[in-house]
Parts: structure tokens; sequence; C-alpha cells
């Protein structure tokens, strides 16, 4: 009898023993916080995954996730500074980043804190696109838009101990009826601009037409110019030569005499070998010797 009692006993030891050793030990998980409690006052954040330790029936844990979480935020109707409506739909993905500010506000419910990420994305939304106009808006879609609306959505979401990392537009749309009167007058402004540069160009090409054809006419003027001045040269030293080479008489009859079988030989080509000349031409003396008469109809 006595020995079923201290082994009752010693199992009821041990089963103490093991429920101390198991309330004392605790892990944390990657992507986790856990906050320890003391009487329901938060005493430890610990935030490394690995094996920690507690006081047994004292404190107790609180696990929070710490991974980055994607929620979808419902459809918003904002208005532009040019007082156009537009629909928005939005995502944003989010994480804890501060576990004592979380419970403490939000008691660490996600449902909570979800709500608070859709108002402080709407909130954003109205402020940033009320303060640029449609065409505005549409210009900066995409990256640009993301970082304006992240950065107005996170200076309300800090006192919750959370952060979004990014609030990103899916979808930037027009209510469905003036959807196309909107898109006609983009195309118009578009023709209007794609028609201003074309102007432009042509009035620039115009432009350059011009000037090249006056920098043509001015060059060919200049090569006009140069060639008669270098033919006036030219002939000036032409004639220089021929009177320094005939500046005598002998000299001059010579000439006389060599230009006049120039002639001769030339009017002597073809078949027909036969020539009129008058009585005094220069060939009909050589052809006579200079001292034969030649009657006067001429001679042959």
């Amino acid at each position: 009898m006595k020995k079923n009692i201290v082994k009752t006993l010693i199992g009821i030891v041990l089963l103490v023993v093991l429920l101390s050793v198991s309330g004392c030990i605790y892990t944390v998980q990657p992507n986790q916080h856990v906050a320890v409690r003391q009487f329901g006052r938060i005493v430890k954040i610990e935030s490394n995954p690995g094996l920690k330790f507690k006081l047994p029936f004292v404190q107790n844990i609180q696990r929070i996730s710490a991974a980055t979480t994607l929620y979808d935020v419902p459809l918003s109707d904002v208005i532009t500074r040019d007082k156009k409506s537009m629909i928005a739909d939005n995502y944003v993905l989010w994480k804890v980043v501060d576990p004592t500010k979380y419970i403490r506000t939000l008691d660490a419910i996600d449902a909570r804190a979800e709500e608070r990420i859709e108002a402080a994305v709407y909130n954003a939304l109205k402020s940033v696109i009320s303060s640029m106009t449609q065409d505005e808006v549409i210009e900066a879609r995409g990256e640009k838009l993301t970082q304006l609306l992240t950065k107005e959505a996170n200076s309300d979401i800090g006192d919750y101990g959370l952060v979004i990392i990014t609030a990103e537009i899916k979808a930037l749309d027009l209510p469905d009826d003036n959807k196309s009167a909107v898109y006609d007058r983009m195309i118009s402004e578009r023709q209007n601009i794609a028609a201003s540069y074309t102007a432009q160009g042509e009035a620039e090409a115009q432009k350059i037409r011009n000037e090249t054809d006056k920098n043509v006419k001015v060059m060919v003027a200049d090569a006009n110019k140069n060639a008669e001045i270098k033919i006036a040269e030219g002939e000036a030293e032409y004639m220089k030569i021929l009177q320094e080479a005939y500046n005598t008489p002998e000299k001059a009859d010579f000439y006389n005499f060599i230009r006049s079988l120039d002639a001769l030989k030339a009017s002597l080509r073809g078949s027909n070998k036969t020539i009129i000349l008058d009585k005094d031409s220069e060939i009909a003396r050589i052809l006579y010797g200079g001292n034969l008469t030649v009657p006067a109809s001429g001679g042959q």
C-alpha cells in the first residue's frame, strides 16, 4: 500500500515538473512575433526565431504574424482636381512592425488592421488624386502614383504598429456613363498635339530648305565670280604671253603665217578640196608667194 502511495506521489511530482518545464519553454517561428504577457501586461517581445523561456503559470504568450500580408481594398470613387470622377481598384501589402502598438490599439486582430488600412488608403487616394487633374492622374499611373499613395497611406497607419509596404492601383478607370466622352476628348487633344508637332516640323523643314537654297545660291554666285576672275586672269596672261611672243615684226609675220596655214588646213578637210579666196587674204598671198596678181573675182 505504501509503495503504491509512493509511486503515485512520484508520478504527481514528475507531472508537475513536466508541466513546469513545458510551461516555461516556447518557440518563435520565422516571420512571427511573440508577446510575453504577465497578468495581461506585455513584458517582452520576441521576434528572433528559436527556443525561448518564460515563467511558468505566471506568464503566457501571444503569437502575431510578422509576414507580409495581401489585402484587396474595395473599389473607391474619387474626384480629381478638375472635378472628374474616377474608380480606383487597389491592393496593399502590409505587415506588423511594432507588436506592442498592434496589440494595444487593435488587440492584434487582423480584421481591425485591415479596416484601418482600408481607411488610410482611401484617404490617401482622395488626397493624392484630388490634387491632380484627370490627365495628370493618367500620366502618373504606375510607379509614380504608387509611391505617392504608399507614402500618404503610411502617414495614417504608423500609430497602429503597421507599415504599408506598397499601395498599388490594379485599375484606374472612368465611370461607365462618361467613358466615351472622355476618350473622345483625349483622342481629340492628342490629334491636336500631333497636328501641332507636324506643323512645327514642316515650318522647321521649310526654314532649313530656305536656308539651304540661300547658301547654295551664294556658293554658286561665288563660284561663278571666281570662275570669271580666273578666266579674265587667264586671258590676260594669254595676251601677255602673245604680246611677249610676237613683239617684233618678224615674229608677228610668222604668227600670221602659222594662223593662215592652220585656217587653210581646216578648210581642206573632207572630200571637197576646192576653196574660194579673196585676193587680199593672207592665204591667197601665201599660195601666190605674195607677188602674183590675182583676178578681181578671186582665184583658185
